[in-house]
């Protein structure tokens, strides 16, 4: 590798480490043509798929160049930086060197805007074509979606790539206005729509055509940039939930805003980014997608902020204590989901094991219960008689007393930005 060319990775490679939205979840790009590589048996950034397994991914940008001028964007085209950008072939050369040397499984590749959006989509497609037919390149590649970009290029790219992503970067549209003038929401839902009712075409095409191309198999995504601007938690998660239900999309991701400019419209130089909130987000897109919660139930007018010091979960069930205690024995598989303590796995397990007789404490356990925080919520075969019914207030402290969470290590104060 020439100096130049390792110049250009180090710049790049540090640009995009702003966005988070590189899961490689989803991809099943088979090597049946002798070719290099195989998503389906996998992702210099590290990731995860959606059985846990950890991939690899090569996280570059085409290019720093931008002609916007995003406030919170470090390659912003006002911001004096170091600028750069690789050619076509030199991002081909650096994915197929990376794979054969088992650095990487896969290619994220994203970029600023220069010239235009079709200029630089176009750049980007010939590089996902050269990889896939004339390096034959099987990997997995998420690629992101240039907006304002003609629909023909993105088509055509979504026959490429694994999966797609574009961001939305602010919640909300008067957030994005105010630090991003020359972009608006509308540039973000029509290329994710484009794609979605493309990979709807193609799915009943399918079943009436054997061979039908794949498009963008492992879907899309978005991502949002949390604490730049002042919306609120249930601003942040209508804004989510309104898009995995409009463009069905596989992830939202939450980026912490790093304060990294003296605008005064955001957080100053040396603020702490958002951590603590930015993973009770994830918590609550989780709880939404997987464990049945309307976002309304955890978010609304009268509670329209996360709790720092507990887990949304925890919040909702000290809100709501009329729903308990339940009767692990009896009670049905959506209610079992929304005790705290009890994930997925341990609710499936519970369901098929009380099957065989009533469950017991010490059998909880062994299902992977966290016990000290469900006892509160819970009744099972041997659970202790108490003649007292404790509040909400009270068993948060309790639970609180008991936890040994890195998070209440943090400052208080970490989350107060505006």
């Amino acid at each position: 590798m020439s100096d130049r060319i390792r110049e250009k990775l180090s710049i790049l490679a540090d640009a995009a480490k702003y966005d988070v939205s590189c899961s490689s979840s989803g991809g099943t790009r088979k090597n049946d043509n002798k070719g290099l590589g195989d998503s389906h048996s996998s992702g210099i950034c590290h990731t995860y798929t959606e059985d846990g397994r950890c991939v690899s991914l090569l996280k570059i940008l085409l290019t720093n160049h931008c002609i916007y001028d995003c406030a919170f964007c470090v390659s912003r085209k006002s911001n004096d930086i170091e600028r750069a950008a690789f050619t076509v072939e030199e991002v081909v050369s650096l994915t197929i060197n990376f794979y054969r040397r088992n650095y990487i499984e896969g290619l994220f590749l994203s970029s600023g805007i220069f010239k235009n959006a079709d200029f630089t989509m176009e750049r980007l497609l010939k590089v996902v074509k050269k990889l896939r037919l004339e390096e034959r390149f099987n990997g997995y590649i998420h690629l992101k979606t240039i907006p304002g970009a003609s629909d023909e290029l993105i088509k055509e790219a979504g026959l490429y790539a694994d999966r797609m992503s574009i961001n939305l970067e602010m919640p909300t549209e008067s957030g994005l206005k105010l630090l991003a003038p020359e972009k608006s929401h509308e540039d973000v839902k029509k290329p994710l729509a484009l794609v979605q009712n493309q990979i709807i075409q193609l799915k009943d095409e399918r079943k009436l055509i054997k061979s039908v191309p794949k498009f963008v198999p492992a879907g899309q995504s978005t991502q949002m940039v949390i604490g730049a601007t002042p919306e609120s938690d249930k601003e942040i998660m209508h804004t989510a939930a309104a898009f995995y239900k409009n463009f069905s999309l596989k992830r939202v991701y939450y980026s912490g805003y790093i304060p990294i400019s003296n605008d005064s419209r955001m957080p100053l130089l040396g603020s702490q980014p958002p951590l603590i909130r930015e993973n009770r987000l994830y918590q609550t897109d989780w709880l939404m997608r997987f464990y049945g919660f309307h976002v309304n139930e955890l978010l609304n007018d009268a509670n329209p902020n996360l709790d720092i010091d507990m887990d949304p979960k925890l919040s909702w069930a000290l809100r709501n204590l009329q729903f308990f205690p339940v009767d692990i024995n009896v009670a049905a598989y959506k209610m079992i989901l929304r005790i705290p303590g009890i994930g997925v796995t341990s609710a499936q397990k519970i369901i098929q094991a009380r099957k065989f007789g009533r469950l017991r404490i010490d059998q909880l356990k062994k299902i992977g219960v966290a016990y000290n925080r469900a006892k509160h919520f819970i009744v099972c075969a041997d659970t202790p008689y108490q003649l007292k019914d404790y509040q909400g207030t009270q068993i948060k402290s309790f639970i609180m007393a008991e936890s040994q969470s890195k998070y209440l290590k943090n400052a208080d104060n970490q989350l107060i930005l505006f």
